[in-house]
C-alpha cells in the first residue's frame, strides 16, 4: 500500500473526519496518513484501542515513536496518559494494551540507524524550548542532531510561523487554526518538504501541536525488510 508517499509535496489529512479502519487486532482501528508496505511498513497512522483490546507482543523492528491523545495506553512497562510522548528504538518489544480504551498518534519505521535512546515524556514533562511568536509554551520531547520535537500551545487570535529549514511535520492536538485557507480541527496531520514554512492564524481558543522539525526521511533511515 502507498499513501501519501510523494515527500516532495505538501500534505493536509484531515484525520477527524476519516472513518476508522479495522487493523488485523479486534478492537483496534486505525487512520492511516501515511503509509508504504502492507501490515509491515512505514507509517503514520491515529490508532484507537477500544475497552480491554490489546496487541500481542511484538518487536518494533524499525522504531516506533507515539503521543497518547486520549484514554491511557499500557503496556508491560506502565501507564501512559493523555500527552505521553514516547520513543521505542528498534530492537525493543511490547504487548500494547488499553483496559479503557486509547487513542493514540504513531509513527513506525522512522527511526535512524544508531538511534537507540528510549524516551518517556510524561504529560508536562519535556524542558522548557525557547518561545517565538504566538506561542505561550512550548515544551522540548526529543532533540538530537538530526531531529527536535516539540509540543506547544499557540495563543488564541495569533498568527505563527514555523520555519522550515529541513523538513517539518504537525499535528493538531487540541483547537482550531487556520493554514492555507483551510481550517485544520484535531486529529489534522500536516507534512511540508523544506523550504516551505508553516504559517497559520489560531482560533479564538487557541492550539495545541505536535511539531517534528526534521527530514521528513532521513538519509539513514532503517531499511525495510523485504517482502516475500
Amino acid at each position: 500500500m502507498r499513501l501519501n508517499d510523494d515527500l516532495s509535496r505538501p500534505v493536509t489529512v484531515q484525520a477527524g473526519t476519516h472513518d476508522w479502519v479495522p487493523s488485523p487486532v479486534a478492537g483496534v482501528e486505525r487512520r492511516m496518513l501515511y503509509r508504504e508496505g502492507g501490515e509491515v511498513a512505514r507509517a503514520t497512522s491515529i490508532v484507537r484501542y477500544a475497552k480491554g483490546s490489546a496487541f500481542p507482543t511484538h518487536v518494533h523492528s524499525g522504531g516506533e515513536e507515539f503521543l497518547v491523545l486520549g484514554g491511557i495506553f499500557q503496556d508491560e512497562h506502565g501507564d501512559y496518559p493523555v500527552g505521553t510522548y514516547v520513543r521505542n528504538p528498534p530492537g525493543t518489544s511490547h504487548r500494547p494494551a488499553a483496559a479503557d480504551g486509547c487513542t493514540i498518534f504513531v509513527r513506525l519505521w522512522h527511526f535512524r540507524e544508531g538511534d537507540r535512546t528510549p524516551i518517556v515524556q510524561q504529560p508536562g514533562e519535556g524542558e522548557a524550548a525557547p518561545l517565538h511568536d504566538g506561542v505561550m509554551a512550548s515544551r522540548l520531547l526529543f532533540s538530537d542532531s538530526a531531529e527536535r520535537v516539540v509540543i506547544e500551545d499557540w495563543r488564541p487570535g495569533a498568527a505563527v510561523t514555523v520555519p522550515n529549514r529541513r523538513g517539518l511535520e504537525l499535528l493538531v492536538v487540541s483547537g482550531r487554526l487556520v493554514h492555507g485557507g483551510e481550517t485544520l480541527a484535531p486529529q489534522c496531520w500536516c507534512r511540508l518538504p523544506a523550504g516551505q514554512d508553516f504559517t497559520a492564524s489560531i482560533g479564538p481558543e487557541g492550539a495545541r501541536l505536535w511539531i517534528k522539525d526534521a527530514p521528513l526521511q532521513h538519509s539513514d533511515i532503517l531499511p525495510m525488510p523485504e517482502r516475500r
